[in-house]
């Protein structure tokens, strides 16, 4: 019997897994950890964002310089689809915030379970503590388990595990080396989607009274980028969801100068104008801190970061407090450990795999997910694309299975 292993039991392994078993191919899945989704899970506590709404055509522009290669799997299994398949598997959906998808129970358990289940009754075998460690001399696929070294022979391999972000939960990279032996080309992993440390680091003030509060309702801008939302102060710097929109920008900037630097707008709901006539209103015997929150309602964590950033003979220039407050510089200097990050760049790259996701230089090896050298903002982008290309994946061994079974008859037929 042909068989088919999927190395890594998260959303691109187990969408893998899915298309082969529909197909009524053989599929055993095998991961390090305990149990399957881990990541997955962790991602889906705070509200299990899937997918997003946003037009398609700005959708795939959030994978920036790897679009038009992502592009080729959302055509296929894109975020309306991501909805169908939930649906599928009895989870209802709705649009939220800023246009994210989420479950209606706002969970990722039940649509695990759910899965899971599914794959299950379709045959799909699932070996939990297996550690991929490589491939022996003869080719067949090495694992660590509890019981010892486990070798295992398959026709084809799917692997879907991770980058490096999160490797309590089994993504740690360990994978890359293995590949590189293959022949596969890996762009070096680096931390997406990450916070940052900021030059200088906090004061002790600072840090002590507002690390892990939220800056709301501000905006950044960097180049050409300029978004509105929210993002953390944390003891070393920064990082949140505004950060992560642009942290690869800055990642790379850090990797190019030694620093970035963003401009923080404190008060996006205001002119620069309305800003400055506020701020040059008398105020008399007033202190500042009671100026500007009576007249701009800038107080908390805000007005502790101007104190921070602002030279004292700054703030007592209008002009120059005007200025701050609508375009304070924020030079940031180190990413945070890929450890932390959410996800990362890096991987497989693209001119080492064909257009059915195989590593050219390894016959019968696809892979899929983060493994490979894309990224993405948060926002239900990363979860869309790891998907799509594990469907893809998927599709790509079904591909590959009938090329070698049409070369076997012909050469039977000989």
């Amino acid at each position: 019997m042909t068989t088919n292993a999927i190395i890594g039991a998260g959303p691109a392994g187990l969408m893998a897994a899915e298309v082969l078993s529909q197909a009524g191919a053989s599929v055993d899945v095998y991961d390090a950890m305990p149990s399957g989704g881990r990541k997955f899970l962790l991602a889906g506590k705070g509200g299990l964002n899937l997918t997003h709404a946003e037009p398609f055509d700005v959708f795939v522009t959030r994978y920036g310089a790897r679009s038009a290669n992502v592009q080729a799997w959302l055509g296929e299994f894109g975020p309306q689809a991501v909805r169908d398949w939930a649906a599928g598997l009895g989870i209802e959906t709705f649009v939220g915030t800023s246009s994210r998808v989420f479950p209606k129970e706002m969970k990722a358990a039940p649509l695990l379970r759910a899965w899971i289940h599914r794959l299950r009754a379709a045959g799909v075998r699932f070996h939990m503590r297996h550690r991929f460690t490589g491939w022996t001399a003869g080719g067949h696929l090495k694992f660590e388990t509890p019981a010892g070294e486990s070798t295992v022979e398959a026709d084809a391999v799917v692997m879907a595990m991770g980058g490096a972000s999160w490797p309590q939960l089994g993504s740690d990279g360990a994978w890359l080396a293995a590949l590189e032996k293959r022949g596969a080309k890996v762009a070096p992993l680096l931390p997406s989607n990450c916070g940052f440390d900021v030059r200088g680091g906090w004061s002790a003030y600072f840090r002590e009274r507002f690390a892990g509060q939220p800056f709301k309702s501000v905006a950044i801008r960097h180049g050409d980028f300029l978004r509105q939302g929210e993002f953390v102060a944390t003891e070393t710097g920064v990082e949140g969801s505004l950060i992560y929109a642009a942290s690869a920008m800055l990642r790379d900037e850090v990797l190019a100068n030694g620093e970035a630097t963003f401009e923080l707008d404190l008060l996006p709901g205001r002119t620069a104008a309305q800003v400055a006539k506020e701020v040059a209103h008398p105020r008399g015997s007033r202190s500042l801190p009671s100026h500007l929150k009576s007249r701009l309602s800038l107080d908390g964590i805000k007005l502790a970061l101007l104190h921070e950033l602002v030279p004292a003979e700054a703030l007592n220039d209008a002009t120059k407090l005007a200025a701050a407050i609508k375009a304070l510089p924020i030079t940031v200097v180190a990413a945070r450990p890929i450890a932390e990050a959410i996800s990362t760049a890096g991987g497989v790259t693209f001119d080492s795999l064909d257009e059915n996701l195989m590593v050219t230089s390894a016959p019968g090896v696809f892979c899929a997910g983060e493994m490979i050298d894309w990224e993405a903002p948060t926002g239900g982008y990363l979860l869309t694309a790891c998907l799509a290309s594990g469907r893809a994946a998927g599709q790509g061994v079904l591909a590959y299975r009938g090329v070698v079974a049409s070369r076997a008859a012909q050469n039977l037929a000989r």
